[in-house]
Order: structure tokens, then C-alpha cells, then sequence
């Protein structure tokens, strides 16, 4: 079971050789957070773009598919290594030592010798990445490669898509060989231990902590923080060391946490609430909401923000909109509904600010949660020149509930998060974003990218855009039912 490890199986036992013996021993207990699939996502689409870049500078290279499965990447590679006369580029040449195999983003050939190149979907060089590097290299050079350059290519975020196709620019090279070859000492090191983590006939005993998350969130969240209790201790939010701390000397409800370990006001206030069974809504909410005028516009976006630009004079991670959802409630309580949604695969942002200006209207306080929609608004001012001074307008009418319910309102149910997506089951309960099958806004933007391809048929299309539009709104009307929860008269729940 242990005679090969990958790359990435290294990399997570140095991150907790618990994750690595899960990994192994129990891969069904992995759940891998939409967050996560969407950086994977964003990761391939830049893998796919460094092939064509490398390939127009080095001429047509050879991919080694997975599909043929890695034996036969590795032998594939030896041949194409052993021919002198053909230099041409390797893309994921794959490399077997010492029980550990990896596979190479780029592999390029001229007369000074060989050069790797790791690709990345980041803006800027991390320490893990070195890491990465040196592991691959170490791997490399141990089944006979000679590297004579090792460098990692990651997104210029200032870089500019002007358009057909042109992405020359769009990855910044740096050169790591020097750091790779400080670091390779330690690699028999980390390869012997995840060895021995993945070999161990018991779970290793690693409490929880900030490596759960850093520098990627573990696919064994839910097997290692606790579970089956009414109100975990990971409910209280904040640094993860410090709560694995709370759990590593056996507390799992936040309840059962004696109140003097707990400093933090927001942990004292989460747990104080939790333990009385009573929320807290404090009269200030109440007194804000009602001091809004009418009209009032609750305004919700959804966007796609890929790492390799769609559309000229975008940038890498822009976060452009494609749909909006506005309820309208007039003085008189009555409520209209309106949206935007633009599922036509060409760039939906100037579509999305022309129908937001007409939804919005001149007058009226747009209510949203969190800063987001501002940000937005604030990006389509910069690009469209000629609606600037209106879209300028329109963002200073913003106003965000999110600090006011954050500093006013909690539930216990809420579990120490002030998302729209755990206060709406408190105030609304009738209301579900688990009836469709888009759970968040990670969904929501993997939907249009499954909407633009030419596969898709026009009656998955037809549901897609359903799914989004009861998504969106639901947002919109959550955030309206959070504000007429906190007009009523009253302090409790």
C-alpha cells in the first residue's frame, strides 16, 4: 500500500500525517468543500493554458494523459527522454524514486540542458509551493533527470486579456533552483515519514488546529473537529490553533468550555448565548431597519471570477457579474421582484450594469450583506465610463446589514457564523437553499461555466437558469425577512 506515494500524499503529511493515513485508510470519510473543487477548477484551466503558452514559444509538445494510467506515463517519459533528436516540451512527464512518483507540469529541452517549470493558479510564490518544487525535483534527478533549472510560474493578476486568444504575459516565471537545492536534504526526511504515517496500522493521534485549514482546508474536517454534539467547539470561530487547543484537552461542546479560558468578547458572547438557550436581538437592529425610507432595493450578485481571463480588457480573478436579484419593497409593504441573468457565455458585465441602474432606480436604500455587492458596483463604475457617475450614485445609496447583525443578533443555531446561509433558518425557517441543487456561490458560478459549453443542451441550460434564479432570489428575500425580523417589535427570538 505504501510502495508508491504521489507527490501530493507527501505534501499532506507534511501538512498532518493524520490527513495522510485518512487519505489511505479511509478515503470515503474525505469531503472535499465546494471551495476547494473550485480552486481545482481554476487550477486545470491554468494547466491547460500554460501547455499552449510553452507550446507556441517551444513548439508542440507531448502531453502524457493520465487515462494510460502513471506506469505507462513513466515509461512513456524514458522514452521520449532517451530520443536525442526530438527536444520537443513534456508536459506532466512523470517520474518514479524511492517509492515516491511525481508528475511534471512542464519539462523543456534545449542545448544548456533541462528546465522544469511548476505551474501554479496563485498570484504570488508561497512557501508550500518550494516544498512542492523540491519534492519534485528530488524525485526527478533521482530517477536519473538532470535539472539544470527549476522555476514556478505563477498569474501576473495585473496582467490585462486583450483579447484572440493572446495570453502571452498572463504567468510571471521565477526562478527557484537555488531554494530547491537548499531544501533537498530534507526530502528522504519528509518521504520517510509519510512512509511511516501511511504504513501505521492505527490512526496517528494529531490534534486539530490552524493546519487544517493552512495552507489548504482537509478533506477530513468533519472526521477529526467534533461532531454529533449540539454545538461544537469549532462554533466558536476564530483561530483555529487555539480552538484544536480547546479540543486536543478534550472539550467538544462550546458549553462545556470553562468561561475563563474563553478571552475573546465574540467567544464569550457566542458561548453566554448558546448556555441561556436564549438569542440575543438586541433594539438597535430594530431601531436602524425602521429608520430606513422607502423604497427599499435588497440587491444580491452572483459572478465568476476566472484565473484565465474570458473577455478583453478583463483581468485575471475579476470577479464579473452575470446575474443580480433585487426585491422591492414599497412604503405600503408591497413587494416586486426583479433580476438579471445572462447565461449567453459572452461577458454579461455591461448587460448586468445597464439592467441594474433601470431595477434600482434613482432613490431608495439598497440593502445588501456584506461588502461585496459594493465592491461590485464600485468595478462596473471603473469599466464603463460612461455609467460611472450613475453607478457611483447608486453605490453610495448601499447599505450593509452585515455589521449591523453582527453586532445585534444571535442564535445559537447560527453555530458562530453570521452567513446569510445559517441566520435565514432561524428567521425563516420555511426558506431552504438545500431544495435545489446550487448549495452556494461557488455552485452557483460552476452552473453558468456549465452553461456556456457547447455540450450542454438547451433543456439542461433551461434548468440551470431555474436553479440560478431561485438561488439568487433567495438571498434577496432572506436578507428582506432578516430586516422585517428585526422591525418587529420585541427582543427575542
Amino acid at each position: 500500500m505504501t510502495a508508491r506515494l504521489s507527490k501530493s500524499r507527501v505534501m499532506a503529511a507534511l501538512q498532518c500525517e493524520r490527513r495522510l493515513w485518512l487519505e489511505v485508510h479511509q478515503p470515503a470519510l474525505a469531503r472535499v468543500s465546494a471551495s476547494t473543487q473550485a480552486v481545482f477548477s481554476q487550477g486545470y484551466a491554468v494547466g491547460e493554458l500554460a501547455q499552449e503558452l510553452y507550446s507556441a514559444r517551444h513548439g508542440a509538445g507531448h502531453l502524457l494523459e493520465y487515462d494510460g494510467g502513471l506506469a505507462a506515463a513513466v515509461e512513456r517519459t524514458a522514452q521520449l527522454l532517451a530520443d536525442p533528436a526530438d527536444t520537443r516540451p513534456i508536459y506532466e512527464a512523470t517520474f518514479q524514486h524511492q517509492g515516491i512518483l511525481v508528475r511534471l507540469d512542464v519539462l523543456l529541452r534545449d542545448p544548456a540542458g533541462v528546465q522544469v517549470i511548476e505551474v501554479k493558479s496563485s498570484t504570488r510564490l508561497k512557501a508550500e509551493h518550494l516544498t512542492d518544487c523540491a519534492i519534485q525535483a528530488w524525485v526527478a534527478r533521482g530517477a536519473g533527470l538532470e535539472i539544470r533549472r527549476m522555476a514556478l510560474a505563477y498569474i501576473d493578476n495585473q496582467f490585462v486579456y486583450q483579447g484572440n486568444g493572446d495570453y502571452r504575459g498572463l504567468l510571471v516565471e521565477q526562478d527557484v533552483t537555488s531554494e530547491v537545492k537548499a531544501l533537498q536534504a530534507r526530502v528522504p526526511e519528509w518521504l520517510a515519514a509519510a512512509q511511516v504515517a501511511a504504513a501505521g496500522a492505527q490512526e496517528p493521534v494529531v490534534a486539530p488546529g490552524k493546519r487544517c485549514v493552512t495552507p489548504y482546508e482537509c478533506a477530513f474536517m468533519q472526521h477529526c473537529w467534533p461532531a454529533g454534539v449540539d454545538y461544537p467547539v469549532q462554533s466558536l470561530g476564530g483561530d483555529r490553533e487555539f480552538l484544536g487547543g480547546l479540543v486536543a484537552v478534550g472539550y467538544r461542546d462550546l458549553r462545556d468550555v470553562p468561561a475563563e479560558r474563553l478571552t475573546r468578547a465574540d467567544h464569550q458572547r457566542i458561548q453566554a448565548v448558546t448556555r441561556s438557550g436564549v438569542p440575543q436581538r438586541d433594539p438597535a437592529a430594530g431601531d436602524f431597519v425602521r429608520g430606513l425610507s422607502y423604497p427599499r432595493y435588497f440587491l444580491d450578485f452572483e459572478t465568476i471570477g476566472p484565473a484565465v481571463p474570458l473577455f478583453a480588457g478583463t483581468r485575471p480573478y475579476e470577479a464579473l457579474p452575470f446575474q443580480f436579484s433585487c426585491h422591492v419593497v414599497a412604503a405600503d409593504g408591497r413587494t416586486e421582484h426583479r433580476g438579471f441573468l445572462d447565461l449567453s457565455g459572452t461577458d454579461p458585465s455591461r448587460g448586468c450594469a445597464e439592467a441594474l441602474l433601470e431595477a434600482l432606480d434613482e432613490a431608495g436604500p439598497v440593502l445588501v450583506y456584506t461588502s461585496y455587492e459594493q465592491r461590485v458596483i464600485a468595478a462596473l463604475a471603473a469599466r464603463y465610463p460612461d455609467l460611472k457617475a450613475r453607478l457611483v450614485l447608486l453605490g453610495a445609496r448601499v447599505v450593509d446589514l452585515h455589521p449591523i447583525t453582527r453586532r445585534h443578533f444571535y442564535h445559537p443555531d447560527m453555530q458562530g457564523s453570521w452567513s446569510l446561509k445559517k441566520i435565514l433558518p432561524v428567521v425563516a425557517p420555511e426558506l431552504s437553499y438545500s431544495a435545489g441543487e446550487l448549495p452556494d456561490g461557488n455552485a452557483a458560478s460552476a452552473a453558468w461555466f456549465e452553461a456556456r459549453r457547447p455540450a450542454t443542451t438547451a433543456e439542461r441550460r433551461a434548468v440551470l437558469a431555474a436553479e440560478l434564479t431561485r438561488y439568487c432570489a433567495l438571498d434577496t428575500e432572506g436578507l428582506l425577512r432578516l430586516s422585517r425580523y428585526f422591525s418587529t417589535k420585541g427582543t427575542g427570538p
